[in-house]
């Protein structure tokens, strides 16, 4: 990409999103386009093919989606599966009807079968059964796949598909229920040490295990990805190293502070037994993580800190489950 190439980020005011936009502003890129999802709502087909036809990016990174925890998921399937099968839908084919060079896809490692063997490749894809707790998320991102990969063999489009493992950092969403396990854990152990709580308790037994990149270290990756990568073959990207949500919940009571015990609730489900990306594939063509995981859930810790009244008015907890929130 050059500095001048219009670029298009889709989900820019997302964890994601956002954290690509940064990384392009500090490399120099001086034509990046955004709208926020009350400037253009990318399920509506019309007024996403209007945007591409008026706007004609060059580029495009599609980090836009309906995102949750568990409770979300299981809570509204409908809204999950509806909303990234528009999004995805709509900037795909406008991507391909306005000629945009290169388009990368932002999927999630829940596409994968939820006994897959460890640490997961790229070919294990469709081997297996979905872990049913977020079963619609991931069939609506498997079909996004399907749909680049159609795209690139019909019409040789460049359009790639990137993989995430778990992603955490400044951005995030820190409500209480629908947020992921990371971002919930992170306030949760905040609020007890500022309550004086006697104990945080965490959903499921602890035992699953999960992997965790930085998301300025997801950043670099998509970048480097959409310089490097010339395939409709998934990629994934992570670290390479899993723990225990028994052992985050200890990092991070160590880095907030908290003096009380954890209590696991085991009649709360566990979902996924493990979730190990295998990176072998992104290692050999260069690309590596760089931030240590303790330090970069310090930096990330901090930044909720000095912005914890936006982070809670933003995602304040319900009396009940409200919808998954939407990263477009």
């Amino acid at each position: 990409m050059k500095l001048t190439d219009k670029i298009y980020v889709a989900g820019h005011n997302g964890l994601v999103g956002a954290a690509i936009t940064r990384l392009l502003r500090k490399k120099g890129y001086t034509n990046i386009i955004t709208r926020s999802s009350a400037e253009l709502d990318l399920r509506d087909q019309k007024l996403v093919c209007d945007f591409f036809e008026r706007e004609q990016p060059a580029y495009v990174f599609m980090a836009a989606a309906k995102v949750g925890g568990i409770l979300a998921n299981q809570s509204y399937p409908a809204d999950f599966i509806y909303d990234n099968l528009s999004i995805q839908s709509n900037i795909i084919h406008s991507a391909y009807k306005w000629g945009v060079e290169k388009l990368l896809f932002l999927g999630s490692s829940c596409i994968y079968p939820k006994n897959a063997p460890q640490p997961i490749e790229e070919d294990y894809l469709m081997t297996g059964f979905l872990e049913p707790t977020n079963d619609a998320y991931a069939i609506a991102k498997i079909a996004g796949i399907k749909m680049c990969q159609a795209y690139y063999k019909q019409y040789g489009c460049r359009f790639i598909s990137v993989m995430p493992t778990n992603l955490y950092g400044q951005g995030d969403h820190y409500h209480l229920q629908n947020s992921h396990v990371l971002p919930a854990l992170l306030r949760k152990f905040h609020e007890a040490k500022l309550r004086n709580e006697p104990a945080v308790t965490v959903w499921g037994t602890g035992k699953p295990r999960r992997e965790f990149l930085h998301v300025e270290d997801a950043a670099m990756a998509c970048y480097f990805l959409m310089q490097r990568y010339e395939s409709s073959e998934i990629i994934n990207i992570g670290t390479g190293i899993d723990h225990t949500i028994k052992e985050m919940a200890t990092i991070i009571k160590k880095i907030t502070n908290y003096t009380g015990e954890i209590d696991f609730d085991e009649s709360k489900p566990d979902g996924t037994p493990r979730k190990l990306l295998n990176v072998d594939k992104i290692t050999k063509l260069g690309w590596k993580s760089v931030i240590d995981l303790e330090e970069g859930l310090i930096s990330t810790y901090k930044n909720f800190e000095e912005n914890y009244h936006f982070y809670t008015q933003t995602n304040p907890q319900p009396a009940a489950p409200s919808a998954a929130i939407v990263n477009v």
